[in-house]
């Protein structure tokens, strides 16, 4: 009875470390094939990397292809930091345009609501610097659907302005805005708990109520930066801005009307400006935008925080 029993015990006991042996190789067979395709997918994106590099710079060099041409700039959407409209990015863009020894002339396509005031004048400056470095070279602006505000700002910066009759131009003025939850909160019972190291530090905080004295700061804030602005239209516009009392008060109008006010110098588009006033008829796109390699690279490096996550999960003690 107790050999059986030995026996019996010895032969469980076997089965058991038989199993736990298989489990583990398992286990490490599956941890080596998930590297395995780790490191085959970081190889193949490498390649993939390197061939769009290739390409993208391919692109670059033969963009021009000797040919004379009009140099074309997009500001399109919001003027801010980091976007497409962004001065960063506009300014390099305007930069290649006028180094290029082919172009003829440079238009800066406008499709644009608006934006940072700062981002706005750092494009206006870098237009005017440029058009003096390069006086050879003429500086067109080109409006599409909207050059408002911002958009405006930028426009001016060019040596003539084109719109299309039914361009929406103008919004020559500055906002600031926001929202106010005093009522609201004492309506909930919320009491409102604030600490500051500054008598202003917490000025247009929208919790607290509105001071004359906060009011009456972003005022004038705003009309110091609106005097900028208005500045700038008349330095770029000369004696061609025929002043009306409401032209600076924040109005838009058609492209149509912008001319007979003197915002806009004629109608015209993109493709008639390259063909009948650049006489260059060929467009080259110098914009910065977001490319295929950015884009690439921003969604490769997400995919190889998600795998090596995945991997160090697996290699984790006590998860299964």
């Amino acid at each position: 009875m107790n050999d059986n029993g030995g026996g019996s015990g010895g032969g469980q006991w076997e089965r058991e470390l038989v199993t736990r042996l298989a489990t583990a190789a398992l286990k490490e067979q599956r941890r080596t094939r998930l590297w395995g395709i780790f490191f085959k997918l970081l190889t193949f994106a490498y390649v993939t990397l390197v061939l769009l590099l290739a390409v993208d710079w391919k692109g670059r060099a033969d963009v021009t292809g000797g040919r004379k041409h009009t140099a074309m700039v997009e500001v399109s959407g919001l003027i801010a930091p980091g976007g497409d409209a962004s001065a960063e990015r506009v300014t390099a863009a305007l930069q290649a345009a006028f180094k290029d020894r082919n172009t003829q002339g440079v238009v800066v396509l406008i499709n644009s609501p608006g934006g940072s005031p700062v981002q706005a004048q750092n494009i206006y400056g870098e237009m005017r610097r440029l058009r003096e470095k390069y006086p050879a070279i003429p500086l067109y602006a080109v409006v599409e659907d909207v050059c408002a505000s911002g958009g405006y700002y930028v426009a001016v910066g060019a040596d003539r302005i084109y719109v299309a009759r039914s361009s929406i131009v103008g919004s020559i003025g500055v906002l600031m805005n926001g929202f106010g939850f005093t009522g609201l909160m004492d309506k909930l019972g919320i009491e409102r708990r604030l600490i500051t190291s500054g008598e202003n530090k917490a000025m247009l905080d929208p919790f607290s109520p509105l001071a004359q004295k906060d009011l009456e700061h972003a005022r004038q804030l705003m009309d110091d930066i609106h005097q900028q602005f208005i500045g700038v239209v008349r330095e770029g516009r000369g004696k061609r801005l025929k002043e009306t009392a409401d032209m600076f008060s924040g109005l838009v109008w058609t492209g149509q009307k912008s001319v007979e006010l003197g915002l806009a110098d004629e109608i015209g588009s993109l493709e008639q400006v390259a063909r009948e006033v650049v006489k260059a008829e060929d467009i080259v796109d110098f914009s910065q935008k977001e490319g295929v390699v950015e884009r690439f690279a921003k969604r490769f490096g997400a995919g190889v925080a998600s795998a090596v996550a995945a991997l160090a999960l697996n290699h984790s003690p006590g998860i299964r």
